[in-house]
This record gives C-alpha cells, structure tokens and sequence, in this order.
C-alpha cells in the first residue's frame, strides 16, 4: 500500500466516524425523501441516490421516499398525442390524462425506483397513494383573478387533487421492517375517483402525519437563496413569511415553503429543501455538521 493510498482510506475511516454522532441522532427516526426533477433523470445520480436510500436504511433510519415524474408525464402525454389544455398556467388533468398520469407513475417510474434500490442492494416496495387509502385525495380548487376585469373566476382543473387525509396504516406496518417504501402520488377520494397529486404536497402529508424527523425535498436549485445569491441555511416560519413578502421567496419556490411549514406545523419536526443534483446531498444533509441546504424548522 502505497503512502497516498494509506492517506485515502485513513480520510475516508475519519469522515465514518465524523458521522458516527448524525448517525445515531436519525437511528430509527422517520426521514421522507421527495425524489424528483434532474436528480431523477440522471442516470448517475439515480444510481448514487438509490445506494444512499440503502445506506440510510442499512444505518437503521426509517426511510420513505416520495416520488415525482412531471416531466416523464409529458413526454408519454406528447407520444400518445394526448392534447394538455391549460389554465391559469396549470395543467387541466381530465379523464384520458389522469390514466396516463397513474400509468407512468405507478407504473414505469415506481418501478424503476424501486428496482434501482433493490438493485443497490435495498428491499424496496413500490406503493401508490391509492395502496390501502394511503392518501384520500379530494379535488384541488384554484381562482384567478381576471386582468381586464378584476373579477376571481374558478379554474377546473379535473382529476388533480390534493390529500385530504393519510391513512398511514400500511407505512406502519413497514415501519421497522427491513422493506423501504416507494410511493407515487396519486390519490383516491371518498367517492372512487383517482386524482393526480403533486408529488412535493404528498410528501408533505405523508411526513407529517408520520410526524417525521425529517422532510428532504430534492429540487434543480441550491436551496433558498436570499437575493445576493447566498445559501439561507436556517429559515424560521416568521422568516419565510418575511422573505416571502419582501420577495426574497418567490414564483415556484414559495409552493414548496408553504408545504415545509405545513408539513411542519402538522408534525414533522424540519424540512429541508436541497439540490438533488448534487452527489449524495442527502447524505451531506443528514450526516455533516452543516447540511447541504436550506432547513425550514
């Protein structure tokens, strides 16, 4: 063994035990991971999220992970010459585009998920929001207001919803078992109908009926920056209303906050919103002294 070899591992066994301390502060803690967006179609960095999800397992952390699939869904929308209306800038999800919607993400994606995790060496079950009433979904009402008019209308946007309630009982079950929890976000109301959730709200519910250590939200940016451009690592539900208004926190970003502090207010201990395009950000977020990207807690 050479002496640079000798130096490697010798780096390597120091930031094992650097994160021996994060280790046991998680030890059978819940943690949902929402997985989504360019960490999710990047084969690489699919393969690496799925050893970490393995190794948070394996360390003993009762790890859940919530899967998204936008982008797929519109290219399997476009090769099926399924025509998307649009309203308010949303989606209108009908009947034939909720189909579609279910089918990738129960179907190819969750089990894609899941068998790169079993792959990696986990036990990974795939499981939809409709899997046991996982999530009772109930349809999402938006207004916009007219320019010309001044005048709030109702946007139907079809089959998309919202939870209304988690039946966590099928998570608690796998809790403590050797099994990780793959779900897509798609819902069922009290009435039967499937309703196609996004996948950042879902995660949401679900960390906070479980009361979750933790929420880690993977997304295409850094995290929260303030409007230098800087990292804001500690963010208190007072600062993001501030930020908010001041329009530090703005356009799609003040969604995925206003989810954190709900999924917060409803149990979850803390939410983290970080760049999933960075190599291992869930585990330099779980395991070093400071994280990888914005805690809302």
């Amino acid at each position: 063994m050479t002496d640079k070899t000798a130096e490697d591992w010798l780096d390597k066994a120091h930031i094992l035990s650097e994160a021996l301390p994060y280790m046991q502060r998680y030890e059978k803690k819940i943690v949902v991971v929402k997985y989504g967006g360019h960490a999710m179609g990047d084969e690489k960095l699919a393969a690496q999220f799925a050893r970490d999800i393995v190794l948070l397992k394996q360390v003993g952390i009762n790890v859940i992970v919530v899967h998204g699939g936008g982008p797929q869904i519109g290219n399997m929308l476009e090769r099926l010459a399924i025509e998307s209306e649009f309203q308010g800038g949303l989606r209108v999800t009908d009947k034939a585009t909720v189909e579609v919607v279910e089918m990738v993400l129960s179907g190819k994606i969750n089990g894609e998920v899941v068998t790169a995790i079993n792959q990696a060496g986990g036990k990974a079950v795939g499981l939809s929001g409709k899997d046991a009433q996982l999530i009772v979904a109930r349809k999402v009402e938006k207004t916009m207001r007219d320019n010309d008019s001044n005048i709030e209308k109702v946007l139907d946007l079809g089959f998309v919803g919202e939870p209304e309630k988690i039946n966590p009982d099928v998570l608690n079950v796998l809790i403590g078992s050797a099994l990780i929890p793959v779900i897509a976000p798609i819902g069922v109301s009290v009435d039967g109908e499937t309703y196609n959730i996004n996948a950042d709200t879902a995660a949401g519910a679900i960390a906070g009926a479980l009361g979750a250590k933790r929420l880690l939200m993977l997304t295409d940016v850094r995290g929260v920056l303030d409007k230098q451009g800087n990292l804001l690592t500690n963010i208190t539900p007072e600062d993001a209303a501030g930020f908010i208004k001041d329009g530090t926190i703005s356009g799609g970003m003040i969604p995925k906050i206003e989810t954190c502090l709900e999924a917060r207010a409803a149990g979850t201990e803390a939410a983290v919103i970080l760049d999933g395009r960075v190599p291992h950000a869930v585990l330099l977020e779980l395991f070093t002294e400071h994280g990888a990207g914005s805690l809302i807690g």
